[in-house]
C-alpha cells in the first residue's frame, strides 16, 4: 500500500497550504476528510460482500454433506425396520392371537375433582371478624403509629 508517514504527510500538508492557501485550506480538509470515509466504508462493503458469499459457498457444501448424511442414516433406518418387519411376521407366523380383535380397554371412571369442602366449611365469616376485631389488613408502621398514637389532650 502507500508508505505515508509523518515527514510525508507534514510535507504534503505544506503543499497543500501553500498551493491552497489558508482560507480554503480546513474546507478542503473536510471534503477530502468526507470522501475518504466513503471511500473506506465502500470498502469494508465490499469484503464483507465477499465474506458472505464465501460464507455462503461453505455453508451450501456444508448442506449438501448433511443431507447425504441424512439421507444414508434414512436408507439404513429403512433397510433395519424392513429387515425387523419381515424377522417379526417370520417369528409371529405360528401364533394365534387369544384377544378379540374389537377389544379396547373401558374409559376411566369419573371421578370428582376433589375440592376440601371441610375447609370451606371451616371458615370464618367475614361479618364476625370485623366484629371481633380481627385484622384482615396488614398496617404499614407508620399507619399504625398515626391510628393508635393518644389523641392529645388540648
Amino acid at each position: 500500500m502507500l508508505d505515508l508517514g509523518l515527514s510525508k504527510m507534514a510535507l504534503i500538508g505544506a503543499v497543500a497550504l501553500i498551493v491552497i492557501g489558508p482560507e480554503k485550506l480546513p474546507r478542503v480538509a473536510r471534503t477530502v476528510g468526507t470522501l475518504l470515509g466513503k471511500a473506506q466504508r465502500y470498502v469494508a462493503d465490499v469484503k464483507a460482500e465477499v465474506n458472505r458469499s464465501m460464507d455462503l459457498e461453505e455453508l451450501k457444501k456444508m448442506k449438501d454433506t448433511v443431507e447425504s448424511a441424512a439421507r444414508d442414516v434414512e436408507q439404513s433406518v429403512q433397510t433395519t425396520a424392513t429387515d425387523f418387519e419381515k424377522d417379526w411376521a417370520e417369528t409371529t407366523a405360528g401364533l394365534t392371537n387369544t384377544e378379540p380383535t374389537g377389544w379396547e380397554p373401558p374409559p376411566p371412571e369419573y371421578r370428582h375433582p376433589g375440592k376440601n369442602w371441610r375447609l370451606k366449611r371451616g371458615a370464618v365469616p367475614q361479618w364476625y371478624k370485623a366484629r371481633a376485631g380481627v385484622r384482615t389488613r396488614a398496617l404499614s408502621g407508620a399507619a399504625r403509629v398515626a391510628r393508635y398514637r393518644p389523641k392529645s389532650l388540648n
